[in-house]
């Protein structure tokens, strides 16, 4: 390639030889069946090198484009490379809605569902746990589609899969009947609030974000998004927790206008058009951030924050943002939710790696007494027996690798390290 191709935020130059952009289904399978080196590259958001490979990469986004409502069994077969925002409006035209969405809808489908991408909310798993069925090209080139109903415990370790089991070609994902939110933000919750009212919280909408910039005693805004047809009796009060009702529209990175940001002040729409944070018509940033993010187990947050206060001027001085979310237990095998109820602290970073890699070393120092697992597609530096300890199926995985992909084909440095019994 006359030009490396990167990622959205530019911290990673893609080594491989080759880019392909297949245009059916039976290209790309005589393209991996013919490669000694191969991995997917969806919408390119990841913040590490997961998607590279020193041989061919794939994008998948120009493979056919398929959306296929199944109204008898209430799902959506989807190309893999379809972007969420592409699939939502043409699901709630239809009556259907999907039970959660990431901060962005400019994420593709698989890409997202394969490094356990995630919304937020108590009862919410994240976007994988929608998946009923996936269709992959093989080492061999040939197509093989897992179900939930049929395969079992290999669809529960295949549906987080990191590119390391094949190309997804398709995914099948659970429906539900569509519905409308309404968002609120409030502004300066006190931090001590988390200690007493963490529940009440993280607990009074759909879907919950608490943003922060850790550089003071204070959340600087809570995000709720609350279905209209919920029937708590929770109502948007000018105060609440000593936190004010913000009256204008507000973006989660202080002075930046919010704009491309969903609506708020209460107003109700969409499923799709509330939960993103982000609207799909508008590139949210420019790409200039590196990103970190942590699961904790739910009934942890607290302390695992408070593990982090020694070091809030650290993280303050190279933050952008930080965001805290809820994400419901699962069973799929390398989800960081996998059978915990998880709290997610997310880290947008300034674009100064040699700056960020020593604060990321000190908050993994002190989250590591929580079982802390990061986000596949972040940054972080958590060592592979850290992984291998954290991860109840992390030698199963690898077991799976191996047989589905026995010469290490869609292999690379990234995987090797996480996982170096396959290497």
């Amino acid at each position: 390639m006359s030009e490396r191709p990167t990622n959205w935020a530019g911290n990673v130059a893609f080594g491989a030889a080759r880019l392909h952009h297949p245009r059916s289904v039976p290209e790309l399978r005589a393209l991996v069946a013919g490669s000694d080196r191969v991995h997917a590259l969806g919408t390119g958001h990841s913040f590490n090198p997961i998607a590279d490979t020193a041989g061919d990469l794939v994008a998948v986004t120009a493979l056919p484009p398929l959306l296929e409502i199944d109204t008898d069994r209430a799902t959506v077969t989807v190309a893999a490379g379809m972007r969420y925002g592409e699939l939502v409006a043409r699901l709630h035209e239809a009556g259907y809605a999907l039970h959660n969405l990431g901060s962005l809808p400019h994420i593709s489908v698989a890409g997202a569902c394969a490094t356990a991408t995630h919304g937020s909310g108590e009862r919410n798993g994240n976007l994988a746990t929608a998946v009923s069925a996936l269709e992959l090209v093989g080492a061999d080139g040939e197509l093989r589609t897992l179900t939930r109903d049929a395969d079992g415990e290999e669809f529960l370790g295949s549906v987080v899969g990191l590119g390391a089991l094949g190309i997804a070609t398709r995914v099948t994902l659970d429906l539900e009947p569509t519905f409308e939110i309404s968002q609120y933000v409030y502004d300066d919750l006190p931090w001590h609030r988390l200690d007493t009212d963490h529940a009440e919280i993280l607990g009074a909408g759909y879907s919950v974000s608490l943003f922060t910039d850790w550089a003071g005693p204070r959340i600087n805004q809570v995000w709720v998004k609350r279905r209209t047809d919920a029937v708590d009796g929770w109502r948007a009060e000018p105060r609440w927790l000593d936190a004010r009702l913000a009256n204008s529209p507000r973006h989660p990175v202080p002075g930046m206008s919010p704009v491309h940001c969903t609506e708020q002040l209460g107003v109700p729409g969409p499923w799709h058009a509330r939960l993103p944070h982000f609207r799909l018509e508008f590139t949210p940033s420019s790409g200039e951030e590196l990103q970190t993010e942590y699961f904790v187990p739910r009934r942890d947050l607290v302390e695992a924050l408070a593990a982090l206060d020694d070091i809030r001027d650290r993280i303050a001085a190279v933050l952008q943002i930080s965001e805290i979310r809820t994400i419901a237990a699962d069973g799929l095998w390398l989800s960081p939710a996998y059978r915990r109820d998880s709290a997610a602290l997310h880290f947008t970073w300034v674009a100064d790696t040699s700056a960020v890699l020593p604060v990321l070393a000190a908050i993994e120092e002190r989250l590591a007494p929580f079982g802390a697992r990061p986000h596949w597609g972040k940054l972080f530096g958590v060592s592979a027996g850290a992984l291998r300890d954290s991860y109840e199926r992390h030698a199963d995985f690898t077991a799976l690798m191996c047989r589905a992909d026995p010469t290490g084909k869609f292999r690379n440095d990234l995987l090797d390290r996480w996982f170096p019994e396959t290497a």
